[in-house]
């Protein structure tokens, strides 16, 4: 994957289909989710919706931060859905992903509070910039030296004599 906000990973052309088709057959709660998630209006972050990720399709999915978004209906919580969800979201998270859920009634009576959670999300796995191996070598260099204490000048070798 040379650029991770546009993957190329090889996706079939039946899973591609299948993608645009649930696009087109969104439900309620994904097209309310979408129209608060698209054009980067969530603290700038791009994403994208219907993206086939291994042999699934997320319902959501921001490259940037490798968080993918799930909005679950009811059908979901049933035991043998709730153990195809943990296969489902361990094999996404095998590709790198995070995955976190909502339910459809979630996003339908608390969409502050849903996109609150994936702001939060977001902040939560912004990168800390690292420095460079030489910018740590001299950071470290200029803390082993003394530092002379404000308001005194080092001694020179013209104070000694």
């Amino acid at each position: 994957m040379d650029d991770p906000k546009q993957p190329t990973w090889n996706v079939s052309s039946s899973q591609r289909r299948h993608a645009r088709e649930l696009r087109k057959k969104s439900t309620d709660a994904e097209r309310l989710m979408w129209s608060a998630l698209r054009d980067k209006q969530l603290d700038g972050f791009s994403f994208k919706r219907q993206v086939p990720i291994g042999p699934y399709i997320t319902d959501f999915a921001c490259h940037a931060k490798k968080l993918v978004v799930e909005i679950d209906g009811g059908q979901h919580f049933a035991d043998d859905a709730e153990r195809s969800d943990a296969a489902r979201t361990a094999a996404i998270e095998a590709r790198g992903f995070r995955v976190i859920r909502f339910s459809n009634a979630d996003v339908m009576s608390n969409r502050a509070g849903v996109l609150q959670s994936i702001a939060t999300e977001l902040a939560a796995s912004a990168l800390t910039p690292t420095l460079s191996r030489k910018r740590e070598r001299e950071r470290a260099e200029r803390g082993a030296k003394p530092r002379p204490e404000p308001g005194k000048q080092s001694s020179t070798s013209e104070d000694s004599d």
